[in-house]
């Protein structure tokens, strides 16, 4: 019996140290990117993988662009869409979370999400597509930190440069040269409007560029986009 309490308190504080770990790992990672570029996501690495699974020479599309060389347009653009009072939170909208919740409950499925800007980037930069118990917690302790180690123009400039915009397209610049032959810096509102509306599904809208509801959605966050502020 003392045997089996002895090792089990062992076991616990290898636990906990396994924990500590993990937590220091990621506040390096997040200290890091403070002055250094990622140069690659977990979820772009997941992506890579499955892509590579049907064709061993596939590739993903992805140059990185400093915040400057971003057009204002597509910074409006994805706040609009994604995240309205990105400036204002600390990494959670919980009105935004609340309305979100009711819609899926109303509607029997999710259809809505409610994740801040900082929430996606946590869960892009560190978490693979798995669904397991302890995601959200993860994902809300790595908000967290990037909220408040962290710079707001730096978590949006991170965040446009590493999320997915189409099969195998990641980040701003890769997303204006595929669909518009053009740099990041050079996209007009109307284009910034679609390739913001194409955030919450963007393999989908890469083969289907005329779908109603984009073209829908599009419209709507080009009328909202002068009324939304940007990281200076």
């Amino acid at each position: 019996m003392v045997l089996t309490r002895h090792f089990f308190w062992r076991l616990v504080l290898v636990v906990v140290g396994l924990v500590l770990c993990y937590q220091l790992w990621l506040v390096g990672h997040v200290l890091w990117w403070v002055q250094h570029n990622p140069s690659t996501s977990a979820f772009m690495e997941a992506r890579l993988d499955v892509m590579q699974d049907k064709d061993p020479d596939a590739e993903l599309h992805h140059k990185w662009v400093p915040y400057e060389k971003i057009s204002k347009n597509l910074k409006r653009a994805v706040i609009a869409s994604e995240d309205a009072k990105f400036l204002q939170h600390e990494g959670f909208d919980w009105e935004g979370m609340q309305d979100a919740w009711e819609k899926n409950l109303k509607k029997g499925k999710i259809v809505a999400g409610g994740s801040t800007i900082s929430q996606q980037l946590a869960k892009n930069l560190f978490l693979s597509g798995k669904r397991t118990p302890w995601r959200k917690a993860e994902e809300a302790m790595i908000t967290l930190m990037m909220e408040n180690i962290m710079s707001k123009r730096r978590i949006f400039e991170i965040y446009l440069n590493v999320i997915e915009w189409g099969d195998g397209v990641f980040g701003a610049e890769a997303a204006a040269r595929h669909y518009y032959k053009k740099s990041a810096k050079n996209l007009s509102a109307g284009e910034a409007a679609k390739l913001a509306a194409m955030v919450p599904n963007p393999r989908y809208y890469d083969k289907n560029r005329s779908d109603r509801r984009l073209l829908r959605k599009t419209r709507i966050i080009q009328r909202r986009m002068n009324y939304v502020s940007i990281p200076r």
